[in-house]
């Protein structure tokens, strides 16, 4: 999910001349005395009772139950996916991401066992965000293969969310449910010009074209550890080297960070490569720009915007990565200026984890604000998840909470119109021993 760089900090930026079966064990009854019980016998009727017990107890020990079935334990996802990846993974440890040894004055780290020692300290948080990562790549996977023009937004949409939901047995339904497994953020489907933030509102109709270049922006958390990956589809083989400039830019950057590199440097070689591209388009060829006033960020637990930011321009910032920190990579790429602004119907919204104390006079808005605290803390919303809760009539609470400080808005970001931009992106681990791309995959 992009960070927009405050219009002060780009002051700061310098920019390079390119812009089972149940069994019938029961016991059969023995009627042989009782199919005589009305003939003439000679017999003593003691003695027929005490021979026909033997033989029902024989007929009893007999009788062997059917074994019991074992349901067989899935091994692999269906379509769409549906499998609890718990169920695919029953030793409960998920899939490491591409894991990147340091250089130079870090090369120590992969061997030294402080660093190794540190690295095991905290088993749960590899582990929730490789349960997180594994879900995005099974579910994003599914929806290259599937997404195609004709479909709705929406319909992409919910297919991408509802998946995430099954894999990780969280369907976000009952109070605080979302809280603990399921969207990191609503899914952003952005068609062209349009870089980042919009996800279709109820009653959204747009219809995905063979024309459009669309960014798909997925956000998959476990416990709060949210995994923040996108990638951008066309349908037609012109928008090629649009595409291309943003993937090698957004490797160049993954490739850069590690501990105690800092970020302006990291911004210079993500424009370097970004830039070096052009794409031709209907007889016209564009420069291919960064989009300087667009970033990558730190993830905190909860939080997909944490305090720092990857810049994707050249960048005077001197702050320095650090072990520990967790990072989504992501640069953008546009033909038009290389420049968002705020526009259009707003479907993402976040709780602030620094909201003020307000008192609120809206009852709407009081009774909203419990709701978005039980079910969705400080991760982010859409109106889909409200309307999905049966929550309705909210708009003008949401608006107050907004207005408040409470709630941050945040609005679709767009390049001039008929221009196209284009997204890739990835969550690093600065881990102690070693770098892990965790949310990388075949794909990208």
């Amino acid at each position: 999910m992009a960070a927009k760089v405050p219009s002060e900090g780009l002051e700061k930026l310098s920019i390079g001349d390119a812009a089972q079966k149940t069994t019938n064990g029961g016991a059969q009854k023995v009627d042989a005395a009782a199919e005589n019980s009305g003939d003439e016998s000679d017999g003593d009727p003691d003695e027929q009772a005490a021979d026909a017990a033997p033989e029902a107890t024989k007929k009893k020990k007999n009788k062997k139950r059917k074994p019991k079935k074992k349901k067989k334990a899935p091994t692999a996802q269906t379509e769409p996916p549906s499998v609890l990846l718990s169920d695919l993974f029953p030793s409960k440890i998920y899939p490491k991401g591409e894991e990147v040894e340091y250089v130079d004055e870090n090369r120590y780290r992969t061997t030294n066992e402080e660093k190794r020692h540190l690295d095991n300290l905290d088993p749960d948080f590899l582990n929730d965000y490789r349960y997180a990562a594994e879900t995005h790549r099974q579910v994003r996977q599914w929806a290259q293969r599937n997404i195609k023009p004709g479909q709705t937004l929406t319909e992409i949409a919910n297919g991408i969310e509802d998946s995430v939901r099954r894999l990780v047995g969280h369907d976000g339904l009952a109070e605080g449910d979302a809280i603990k497994a399921g969207m990191g953020f609503p899914t952003g489907l952005n068609l062209d010009h349009i870089a980042a933030h919009f996800s279709p509102n109820a009653g959204n109709k747009t219809v995905l074209q063979q024309s459009n270049v669309m960014k798909v922006d997925i956000g998959v958390h476990v416990n709060g550890r949210i995994v923040d990956s996108a990638f951008t589809m066309s349908f037609d083989p012109m928008y090629d080297n649009l595409l291309a400039a943003v993937k090698d830019a957004t490797n160049t950057g993954v490739r850069e960070a590690g501990i105690d590199v800092r970020l302006g440097e990291i911004g210079e070689r993500i424009q370097e490569t970004m830039e070096s591209y052009e794409c031709e388009i209907n007889g016209t060829t564009y420069p291919i720009k960064s989009i300087r006033n667009l970033s990558g960020h730190t993830i905190l637990p909860y939080s997909i915007h944490g305090t720092k930011s990857v810049p994707i321009v050249k960048s005077a910032d001197t702050t320095k990565m650090e072990e520990g920190d967790v990072f989504a990579i992501e640069t953008f790429g546009s033909t038009g200026n290389g420049y968002v602004h705020d526009q259009g119907e707003v479907s993402h919204y976040a709780l602030r984890g620094d909201a003020p104390k307000v008192d609120l006079r809206l009852s709407s808005a009081k009774s909203l604000l419990s709701v978005i605290k039980k079910n969705f803390s400080t991760i982010p919303f859409c109106r889909r998840y409200l309307d999905r809760l049966g929550q309705d009539k909210y708009l003008l609470g949401l608006n107050n909470l907004v207005q408040s400080g409470i709630v941050e808005d945040y609005p679709p970001l767009l390049d001039k119109k008929g221009s196209y931009t284009a997204q890739f992106e990835h969550t690093i681990l600065l881990r102690p021993t070693v770098k892990e791309v965790i949310s990388r995959g075949d794909d990208y």
